[in-house]
């Protein structure tokens, strides 16, 4: 059987986040959103897991309450790999075919794919997703899917992304903990295109920053393919710590000044005043802007080389997608405009119904993302399948655009 609700659980530094989704018949077998549930997680330091038990309990709070508005029992997630550790590579993979009329078959694929993987991996690192960017045929390049073409010689251009087996660990104890399997493992920053990005934006060449509280994942999609993975070591929570160093405050303070006040747009007033236990703080706006504005500058530096090393630095016409909690700084589409020469915009969550305007906030779009990646990746086998959920499936996002080859359990 395969299963009518699908499951994204996001666990963050700051936040764990859980959506519940199903295929509403009603609206054209369009994902439909039935429940959703967040809960604070004090066990993480920039997205890798530091207290297993903080961790587990914040799960378990954010899955029960999706678990009471969907009225639906929860065991199993698309669960996200976060954290510096997490990294990605090129490889490449060549086989011959052996078949009398040299015609390819979806296990020459398979078998091109497996020699891309065979790659000198220290021996606490794993391979948690495959991106197959291009074949080539006896020479002939930029083939989407060799399958049915004839030719002696097929290569495979990848990219792997890897992580560090003991965090995936820690990880996975957590989740055991609360009693969770995870259906498949990804990126973030993978889950949060797949909920916001167009088909067109994915074959012109576009970058996505999802701007969380301790880490910003970084993905570059051209062609309708990954090129590239990276998770930088900042986050919103460093600007609250910039504020409270730079304003000589207490860190509760200095992160109301960041809700409230923190913008990168043109400063209209002189101070920024917050009260706290009945306490009003004021601060010079002045240097609320300037600190933040530094910070921010930082992080959109550390995203222009890892553009730098694929040479798409102020070379993608699809320009920036941002999301993530931090994405809704006043002025940061403009500001990401300025330092890295490429169009900016705010990402939006598309071809969702249901309950979507309580899940339409930026920080929500990566949990949203990995619901559709649970509904994408169907367990039994995600490419193919003739059942009526997943032709329903089919019809309700289309194609997967190439970004999905294979992920490992």
């Amino acid at each position: 059987m395969k299963p009518n609700h699908f499951v994204g659980l996001d666990i963050g530094t700051s936040q764990v986040r859980c959506v519940v989704g199903t295929l509403d018949p009603n609206n054209g077998n369009k994902p439909s959103i039935i429940g959703h549930g967040s809960a604070k997680n004090l066990g993480m330091r920039k997205g890798v897991v530091v207290h297993i038990d903080d961790v587990a309990e914040a799960i378990v709070q954010a899955i029960t309450e999706a678990e009471r508005i969907s009225g639906y029992q929860i065991s199993r997630a698309t669960v996200n790999v976060n954290g510096p550790h997490v990294s990605g590579i090129n490889s490449k993979g060549v086989i011959a075919i052996s078949a009398a009329n040299r015609e390819i078959q979806p296990e020459d694929r398979f078998r091109v794919e497996e020699a891309a993987t065979v790659v000198q991996l220290p021996p606490n690192r794993e391979i948690i997703q495959f991106f197959a960017k291009n074949y080539s045929v006896d020479g002939q390049q930029n083939i989407k899917d060799p399958v049915g073409m004839q030719g002696v010689r097929l290569e495979v251009d990848a990219h792997i992304v890897t992580a560090s087996t003991p965090n995936l660990r820690n990880l996975d104890a957590s989740l055991l903990k609360a009693e969770m399997t995870p259906t498949h493992h990804t990126v973030s920053s993978l889950a949060a295109t797949e909920a916001v990005m167009t088909r067109q934006q994915k074959e012109a060449g576009t970058v996505l920053l999802d701007i969380g509280a301790g880490t910003t994942n970084l993905i570059v999609v051209e062609d309708g393919e990954v090129q590239h993975v990276a998770v930088l070591p900042i986050g919103g929570q460093h600007v609250t710590n910039d504020l409270a160093i730079g304003l000589k405050t207490d860190l509760d303070i200095a992160e109301k000044v960041k809700l409230e006040h923190a913008t990168l747009a043109k400063v209209m007033k002189a101070t920024a005043s917050v009260t706290i236990d009945k306490q009003t703080h004021t601060f010079a706006m002045d240097d609320v802007h300037m600190i933040v504005e530094a910070r921010i500058e930082e992080l959109l530096e550390y995203a222009n080389k890892e553009l730098q090393k694929i040479r798409r630095a102020g070379k993608l016409p699809g320009g920036v997608v941002l999301v993530g909690g931090t994405a809704k700084l006043p002025g940061l589409a403009d500001f990401a405009k300025e330092k890295l020469e490429l169009p900016a915009r705010i990402g939006k969550i598309q071809d969702v119904g249901g309950l979507v305007d309580t899940v339409e906030d930026v920080t929500f779009t990566t949990v949203v993302g990995l619901m559709l990646l649970d509904m994408l990746l169907l367990p039994d086998s995600p490419s193919g399948g003739s059942s009526a959920t997943q032709k329903a499936t089919d019809s309700a996002r289309g194609m997967v655009d190439g970004l999905l080859k294979r992920f490992k359990k």
